[in-house]
């Protein structure tokens, strides 16, 4: 069975990323296509794709394209559009909401498969990385190219025979916009290993820390947990690549208790999740939200905002605290709430291996065997 996997763009790691991992564990030989792929942005993660057979456009060639991956998502229709994948069995596609990569040219006897992590957020309302909005040159270029953006979106949604989505929430998106049905297979967390070879808590160690950060994009409101933190004196730990416009003012708010920690390697991850009080995930219309489900692994709890995804893996006092509004009055309120009560880290771990990698690999793999034509 010859099998291509399609991704937008490599550039960061997260959510989308270790998603298209587990795809390439499972079809190793398979050639990932994607527009540009730049280890040199991946921190201490650029090894993680080194050996794949990564294809790329021309748009690899573009100079400083690492400061171009917003703009270049208007000529990203015609590159996809124009890939021809008819010597495939299976073109698994993983689709983050950014270039349309479900424009693939295919014999009809190959199986098309769209793995959907979102609908592009700046199409729809949804809150995103950069506040474009505010912006006069943003407003006028989103009036002007967004309106044939999203006819472009909605053709590329009806390409593939079938479409999976990473949660409910992006199911009902998918719905909504495309009007197309999709199944839901979570996305993996490597909940087993991590709990083996951390043993979930530290003997003895002391958690005296609120943690926070990932992506440090502004939809992901680190900003919210910096303020509420200040004012409480809680100290607070974040880790992550920020925007420039969006880091700079983040550590412009911190105070004295906030310290900021750059990118960090799994083992340090790991480590952090392990010696926190609780994970503060602020973020607003979290797609699926695989952070607070890595907290759970080290049976961490897990402090969010009643929005999205994160419905869906966090249960309200069992496994973390909801807050019910992206203020610093309702983080503050449910900052106070989460001290006066117990979670039992077992009831995080429990709920963690839901979303196994085990899981995820043999349910896409069922998927897969059960709709190819040979």
């Amino acid at each position: 069975m010859k099998v291509a996997i399609v991704h937008d763009y490599i550039k960061e790691y997260g959510g989308a990323e270790r998603v298209l991992e587990v795809l390439h564990e499972i079809w190793p030989e398979a050639p990932v296509y994607t527009t540009v792929y730049l280890p040199q942005f991946l921190g201490p993660h650029m090894e993680r794709f080194k050996g794949w057979d990564i294809r790329t456009s021309w748009m690899q060639n573009i100079p400083y394209v690492g400061k171009l991956i917003s703009p270049i998502r208007l000529v990203t229709p015609w590159y996809f559009d124009n890939i021809d994948f008819r010597q495939f069995d299976v073109v698994i596609v993983s689709a983050t909401g950014a270039y349309f990569p479900n424009l693939i040219v295919r014999d009809p006897d190959t199986l098309h498969i769209c793995y959907c992590h979102t609908p592009p957020r700046y199409l729809y309302g949804y809150p995103t990385a950069r506040n474009w909005q505010n912006s006069v040159i943003g407003r006028i270029a989103a009036g002007f190219f967004n309106h044939s953006l999203r006819q472009w979106d909605f053709v590329s949604y009806q390409r593939p025979d079938y479409i999976i989505a990473n949660s409910y929430e992006v199911k009902r998106r998918i719905e909504k916009f495309y009007r197309r049905d999709a199944m839901v297979i979570y996305p993996p967390v490597n909940a087993e290993s991590k709990i083996k070879n951390q043993k979930s808590k530290v003997p003895g160690k002391s958690k005296n820390y609120f943690l926070a950060g990932g992506r440090l994009a502004r939809a992901k409101r680190i900003d919210l947990a910096i303020e509420v933190c200040n004012r409480l004196k809680f100290p607070l730990k974040v880790f992550g690549r920020g925007f420039a416009d969006y880091d700079s003012e983040l550590r412009r708010i911190a105070g004295p208790t906030i310290e900021f920690l750059g990118e960090v390697s799994e083992q340090e991850l790991s480590k952090l999740y392990a010696g926190a009080t609780a994970l503060i995930y602020p973020s607003e219309q979290e797609d699926f939200g695989i952070m607070p489900v890595e907290a759970m692994t080290f049976g961490t709890p897990v402090i969010a905002l009643n929005q999205g995804g994160v419905k869906e893996t966090v249960i309200d006092g069992k496994t973390g605290v909801f807050f019910d509004e992206p203020t610093v009055k309702s983080l503050m309120e449910a900052m106070k709430r989460f001290n006066k009560q117990i979670i039992m880290s077992e009831n995080c771990i429990e709920q963690a291996k839901k979303f196994s990698k085990e899981r995820f690999k043999k349910e896409i793999t069922n998927f897969v065997n059960s709709k190819i034509k040979l």
